[in-house]
Order: C-alpha cells, then sequence, then structure tokens
C-alpha cells in the first residue's frame, strides 16, 4: 500500500468445499469475504501477494498463469456470481447477446434458435423475465442485474460456483427463489458423475445461508473464526464463537441485540484476538494471545452447557 504499509486482508483461511455440498461464508462488510474470492479466480490488485495453496482438483489456482485462469478456470471450472453485477455486465449490448455469447462459449450448443433457446432457458433458471432479455444493462434495476448475472455464471456447468452476495437487491420472495435454483444446480447431478457441483457462497443473508447451506464459515477481521455445520450453527447447540454467536442475535427475528464496537481495522490489527475488544468473554488471554487455530479460534468458546443455560 502507499507509504509501504501492508494490509493483510485474508489470513490462514483453511477450508474446504466438497462436490453436492453448500458453504455458506458470512460476516460483516470489510472482513476479507469477497478478497478471498478474488483470489480464488485470480482477479486481485496488481500489488497483491498470496501465499499458500487453493487446489480444484490437481489445479492449484494461487500459482495457475492468466492463461490458464482465462482459459481453463473462469467460466468452465469456476462460475462466478460477482458482487457488484451491473459492472461485471457488458454497457452496450443486450442481456440477450452475453446470454447467447457464454452458451456458445461454453457449451456444445450451436446454431441460432438453439443459442435462443438456451439463453432463455438460462434466463429462466435466474428468474429474469423474458421480456427484459434485449434491454441493455443501464436499463435494469439491481436486483434485475443481479438476476442477470446470476443466469450468466449458471450456464458452464462449472463444478463450483462461487456466488458473491447473489441476493442483493432481491425481494424475500426472489431471494428464496434464487437459493433454491442455486441449491439445485448444487445437486444436479449431470456432467459431475453424479457428484455434484460445489458452491462457496458468501453472504450477509443469514436466512439465506440457513436455507442452502450445509455448513457455514465465520470470518472476522480477515480470518476464519468458526467452521460448523449449518444444522448445527442455526440450531442446537448454536454457534460456539462468541463474535458468530453475536451475529445470529442480532436478527430481528431472535434478540435483535447488537454487536458493541466496530470491526478493527486490517491495516491495524492488535495482538491478540481481534474480536477482544467487542466480547463480553474476553480475558487478558485473549488480549495478548493469538486466538487458537482450528473449527473455532476463540480461547473462551461456549459448549453445549452455555446453549442449555
Amino acid at each position: 500500500m502507499p507509504g509501504g504499509r501492508r494490509v493483510a486482508a485474508v489470513t490462514d483461511a483453511r477450508f474446504d468445499v466438497a462436490p453436492g455440498e453448500c458453504l455458506a461464508l458470512v460476516g460483516e462488510s470489510g472482513c476479507g469475504k469477497s478478497v478471498l474470492a478474488s483470489a480464488l479466480l485470480g482477479l486481485l490488485p496488481g500489488n497483491a501477494q498470496t501465499a499458500g495453496s487453493a487446489l480444484l482438483g490437481d489445479l492449484d489456482l494461487l500459482t495457475a498463469g492468466e492463461r490458464v485462469l482465462a482459459r481453463t478456470v473462469r467460466g468452465r471450472l469456476i462460475g462466478l456470481v460477482p458482487q457488484s453485477p451491473a459492472a461485471h455486465l457488458t454497457p452496450v449490448r443486450t442481456v440477450r447477446s452475453q446470454l447467447e455469447e457464454t452458451v456458445a462459449a461454453l457449451t456444445a450448443t450451436r446454431g441460432r434458435s438453439a443459442l435462443r433457446a438456451a439463453a432463455e432457458a438460462a434466463a429462466e433458471r435466474a428468474a429474469f423475465p423474458a421480456d427484459h432479455l434485449d434491454r441493455h444493462p443501464h436499463q435494469l434495476s439491481g436486483g434485475l442485474a443481479q438476476r442477470a448475472a446470476t443466469a450468466l455464471a449458471l450456464v458452464g456447468g462449472a463444478p463450483l460456483l462461487l456466488a458473491d452476495e447473489p441476493t442483493t437487491g432481491l425481494d424475500r420472495d426472489l431471494v428464496d427463489r434464487m437459493v433454491d435454483e442455486l441449491r439445485r444446480h448444487v445437486d444436479d447431478p449431470a456432467g459431475t458423475d453424479g457428484r455434484g457441483r460445489a458452491l462457496l457462497m458468501i453472504t450477509h443473508d443469514l436466512s439465506a445461508a440457513e436455507r442452502i447451506a450445509d455448513r457455514v464459515a465465520v470470518m472476522y477481521a480477515g480470518r476464519i473464526v468458526e467452521l460448523a455445520g449449518a444444522r448445527d450453527f442455526f440450531g442446537s447447540p448454536g454457534p460456539r464463537h462468541p463474535y458468530s454467536r453475536g451475529l445470529l442475535q442480532a436478527l430481528p427475528e431472535r434478540a435483535f441485540t447488537p454487536i458493541p464496537g466496530m470491526p478493527p481495522e486490517l491495516g491495524d490489527l492488535p495482538a491478540g484476538c481481534a474480536f477482544a475488544a467487542r466480547c463480553d468473554r474476553a480475558t487478558g488471554t485473549c488480549v495478548t494471545g493469538a486466538a487458537p487455530t482450528g473449527t473455532v479460534a476463540c480461547h473462551h468458546p461456549y459448549v453445549p452447557e452455555d446453549a442449555r443455560a
């Protein structure tokens, strides 16, 4: 960064996503979720540095060159639902032409009528209205742009779908329809040797995550602080990390209790646990000692007895 500053946007992220599984990555804005997604697709800014590995089969996405990423990975091995769909749509072409071009590039479909039918089918899957297909991106609302981007991401049938805030701008009924379609995409055995597809969904919408996810990863200040099964996370015994529990308790349908304080700046993280200043379970160990590694990065996690109490 300017002045020689370094920002650790994502640190020690360890997780896997299996075929037929949805992992929901949740957390407050600015915690590093979208940076992680960009790293997997080789879309980080030029001054970014990565270390470690991100394996898709035998391919390490972090060391793959731009030629491999452009010709083999993006769209074909990894489908992306971008966080800012309007910025990813070509402004001078209609949604229909962009869908038809994507179908032609990523599938064996040929012929004008076949491409037209395939584009319309892709739009229907994403609940994009057929009478808007001949419109340009600037003529779409935010929700319609989101559905257009989702339709484009589903076309290639990629083994991994990376959905970054796929429900932005949608009302509740459309959110439910969208996540149900994404779930069908994950579970569909066609073209995946019967195993289904993997989905990494980045979202602020915990209700959508509960509806679709098999597992939940919670990120705070650039680190994954908890990794849990969705049924246990949203049900009983509930989250174990105090931050994860605070996220759920902040929901209107639960306690509607906000988490006090603000997240730390990624460029000025404390020496100990990054959540210690906001946590009512914190002790001196939390302030001075790094949080433990594992599925719950906390010195004082909740246990089932706490949940029953």
